[in-house]
């Protein structure tokens, strides 16, 4: 009994002096952990809208909150039940996984180019030109779409000069064809800057490596596919976890930018559907019920592909 409360002693020692020791660490992580609570879990408590019929009024915000008819899952079934939920899941799923297909293997494949180039300028030139389109907005980007996919833009003028058609394609006005352009234009705007994370683990391989496989007469191809892939393993794993979770993330901005009125049955995913009766109808507690759906859906999913991954790769989020 006296050698349990020992040890129990022992070990609270060494905790105590362990932050004591890295006192300095938690105050650098004091700002990050405060952040986090008051804006990613301090609104959380917003999620109760979703189970009342909140009814904004004269009274204080608070009063009214808490004080509104709680109606528990309604809100659910009727978004469940309404013609709505199947059009709106087509979209974003579809969206989702276009972009998933395209915009998810585009940095690898960027990544590993960029890794075999030996023209240094050239190599910049095209990290350079790559990343650009990150940074700018979506009002702008959205614009440079329009602007290129017009009856009158450069794509139908160039395709109209090859003879591959006769005349323009209305590809803005083509319902299917919006999904695609959807997850074309954000493979364009993203690529380039979601390739730095995979240029930043190829860089911590060891040469050594390369070396010894180009000792032993692999070809640069072979390097990459036997060196450079099994590196990046770990990333992409984590990467793809992620995306799979934010599959329901088919985006507001872009799709709220690019959709017009021919294509407004292809172009409502599940945010903009949320927005557009959350706010503009004024229908709150809907809004947070389909918002949170969508969060609940994201993160089953996140847990199935973790340990998905813990299994099959033994390499997982969490």
């Amino acid at each position: 009994m006296h050698k349990v409360s020992a040890i129990k002693t022992v070990r609270s020692n060494n905790l105590i002096s362990r932050l004591k020791e890295q006192k300095w660490l938690f105050v650098l992580m004091l700002p990050a952990f405060i952040a986090t609570l008051l804006f990613s879990y301090g609104p959380m408590f917003g999620l109760y809208m979703a189970f009342t019929n909140y009814q904004p009024g004269g009274e204080s915000f608070f009063r009214q909150f808490f004080h509104a008819e709680f109606v528990g899952f309604r809100w659910f079934e009727y978004f469940f039940t309404t013609g709505d939920f199947y059009r709106v899941m087509r979209n974003t799923l579809a969206t989702s996984l276009l972009t998933l297909l395209f915009g998810f293997p585009a940095p690898i494949i960027l990544a590993l180019v960029l890794n075999e180039a030996r023209q240094g300028f050239f190599k910049r030139f095209v990290q350079t030109v790559s990343y650009l389109p990150h940074f700018i907005s979506w009002v702008i980007a959205a614009n440079i779409v329009i602007t290129l996919l017009a009856s009158d833009g450069m794509l139908n003028n160039i395709l109209v000069l090859l003879g591959i058609v006769d005349d323009p394609i209305a590809f803005l006005q083509n319902g299917p064809l919006f999904w695609w352009i959807i997850a074309l234009s954000n493979m364009w705007k993203e690529m380039g800057f979601s390739a730095i994370m995979y240029l930043a683990a190829i860089s911590s391989i060891n040469p050594e490596l390369y070396e010894a496989a180009r000792v032993d007469g692999a070809s640069r191809f072979k390097q990459m596919w036997h060196i450079t892939l099994p590196a990046l393993r770990p990333t992409i794993v984590i990467l793809a976890i992620l995306a799979v979770g934010g599959i329901l993330n088919a985006g507001f901005e872009q799709q709220y930018l690019l959709q017009n009125n021919t294509v407004l049955e292809y172009s409502e995913v599940i945010d903009i559907y949320a927005y557009k009766y959350g706010l503009q109808n004024s229908m709150f507690s809907y809004g947070a019920a389909v918002g949170m759906f969508k969060s609940v859906v994201a993160f089953i999913l996140v847990v199935i592909v973790n340990r998905i991954s813990r299994k099959v790769n033994d390499q997982a989020l969490f």
